[in-house]
């Protein structure tokens, strides 16, 4: 990453992380800031970060050395993709990642500047996310204001930025103003293909995306798995509460998508809103086998479909869904599992056994950190029934927990109808904390 702070540089690392893991690159972010603040026992002030301060640039570049020689012995060790985050702000500090990464490792490299000079953009991440930075804990927010509109000041005083002339040998791309507009110059393979599509797309408005299972349907009460059965009775019901609700939240320029499938069409039909149709929402093909229990993320059904299959077709509307504002998401329980995992920092085997509620008598909801960063505890396969009536609920300080307790048995009337069964599942594209 190349950037100042507040110009987005954490939040798109670990968005590009996040999906690069969901499409089954190993990818880790290693952050700069957290290398500096083990190194050194307490922020003081922003003198930390003058260029005439020596010592203090002792510091930062033998921090920077050491989370290059991490990302060198990570990828040694298996990992595909490394997102260095950090300013990188001087055609020096570039040169040294450079030497480093191309001419001692043999590696490719990528750099990924943000450049924003929107001052609304910028005051708004000031006041959203940096005076929660852990460098001001205990701080006045007013003293942590101007401490870090000096510190911001330093790094401007040095910031170079990348030159296609100078630097016309390096590959990168720039994104202005969150998206404004895109340069990419001399991008290399198919894996900086795939980070200049996805990073093409997204944004940092924020939006709330809702996933709700489908109502209950007829098939669901006999048993029967898959086909395109209408509705039940029950169903119905839940429909009208989710329409219900839906109008009482008056949310702005919400769109509803739906798979092409009856149960999730006939859910969305009371709702007031433009609706769209996808089939690559449809739930997967599927079949019960025993053999599908020895390794269910790439397990594919006779003449059907693998979660890995599925994850290939959800592509195309995880791009849409980083353009769109507010969207309500209508689906099935093997989908929702794949679309839900695009917002948390789990490797793809998190996927499979992740459970999703039922109709009309559980509930879940998602509690997202100011910075939208979450940090998941990994399970195996092995260690989670798909069945088990437990979920990851995310609390206000990004932290994840198996949690029984999230999970209520209700009553079914109409006023909590909804929470009885839909996952709301808030998106807060505020930037995360930057180096």
């Amino acid at each position: 990453m190349v950037g100042l702070q507040l110009r987005g540089k954490t939040y798109i690392a670990k968005k590009l992380s996040r999906y690069l893991n969901w499409i089954g690159i190993n990818t880790r972010v290693f952050n700069l800031g957290e290398y500096r603040r083990q190194a050194t026992t307490a922020y003081k002030n922003h003198d930390f970060f003058r260029m005439d301060n020596m010592e203090a640039m002792a510091i930062r570049n033998r921090c920077a050395q050491d989370a290059l020689e991490d990302v060198c012995n990570w990828i040694e060790n298996g990992g595909e993709v490394a997102v260095f985050d950090a300013t990188n702000t001087t055609k020096e500090r570039r040169k040294l990642i450079y030497d480093w990464i191309v001419r001692k490792m043999g590696y490719k490299l990528f750099f990924v500047e943000s450049v924003c000079d929107d001052p609304s953009i910028v005051e708004q991440n000031i006041m959203e996310v940096k005076v929660h930075s852990p460098d001001y804990q205990g701080m006045n927010n007013d003293d942590a204001l101007t401490d870090f509109l000096q510190r911001i000041s330093h790094y401007q005083d040095q910031y170079e930025a990348m030159d296609d002339v100078k630097e016309g040998h390096y590959s990168f791309m720039k994104i202005f103003n969150t998206g404004e507009k895109i340069l990419v110059h001399k991008h290399e393979g198919h894996i900086q293909s795939r980070i200049v599509y996805y990073l093409m797309n997204i944004h940092i408005t924020p939006r709330t995306i809702y996933l709700t299972r489908h109502g209950e349907t007829d098939h669901n009460i006999s048993g029967r798995i898959g086909g395109d059965s209408d509705l039940s009775g029950r169903g119905r019901h839940y429909a009208k509460a989710l329409a219900h609700y839906i109008k009482e939240q008056d949310i702005p320029n919400l769109r509803v998508w739906t798979s092409w499938l009856k149960r999730t069409i006939q859910t969305a039909s009371g709702i007031d809103a433009p609706q769209e149709r996808w089939k690559a929402l449809n739930e997967i093909d599927a079949v019960k086998f025993a053999a599908r229990d020895q390794s269910k993320f790439s397990y594919r059904y006779p003449r059907g479909e693998s979660y890995e299959d599925l994850v290939a077709r959800l592509e195309p509307v995880i791009m849409e869904l980083e353009r769109q504002e507010n969207v309500l998401v209508i689906g099935h329980q093997a989908v929702l599992r794949c679309l839900w995992h695009t917002f948390l920092d789990n490797l793809q085997i998190l996927i499979v056994p992740a459970p999703v509620p039922g109709y009309l008598d559980e509930k879940f909801r998602f509690a997202n950190s100011q910075d939208g960063s979450r940090n998941n505890s990994a399970q195996s396969l092995e260690e989670v029934d798909e069945d088990d009536p437990t979920i990851m609920n995310l609390n206000g300080n990004g932290d994840a927990r198996t949690d029984e307790l999230a999970m209520e048995k209700t009553s079914l009337s109409q006023d909590n109808f909804l929470s009885k069964a839909a996952a709301a599942l808030s998106i807060s594209n505020s930037n995360n904390t930057a180096t």
